[in-house]
């Protein structure tokens, strides 16, 4: 159930990012809500995810996983790109991520 709590807050939380674009200043009532649903649903299940991980193993794996996938994101639905450096800095974050879930003794498995 741990890693499931943590992908339903990542995806949460990537949901609601991408949509403070179209809340307009929280001033369209479709997006601000789903911004805040969104949010509210992650911190929720990532509460929920403190029962099973540290809390800074925790932060480590959604923050990098929601950078990851919002940059894509970004790239697939807004056509905002990166350079080579923002690659690079994700790739280390992947690899981060992969080091913590595979060799740290910290994490449930």
């Amino acid at each position: 159930m741990a890693y499931l709590y943590l992908i339903i807050a990542v995806v949460c939380e990537v949901i609601a990012t991408l949509s403070l674009k179209s809340t307009d200043g929280f001033s369209k009532i479709g997006p601000s809500l789903t911004v805040i649903i969104g949010y509210s649903l992650a911190f929720y299940y990532l509460s929920m995810c403190m029962k099973f991980f540290p809390i800074g193993v925790l932060y480590a794996i959604w923050a990098g996983a929601g950078v990851i996938l919002i940059t894509l994101f970004s790239f697939l639905v807004y056509k905002q790109t990166i350079d080579l450096p923002g690659i690079i800095g994700m790739a280390l974050i992947i690899i981060g991520v992969m080091v913590i879930n595979l060799f740290s003794s910290s994490v449930a498995h």
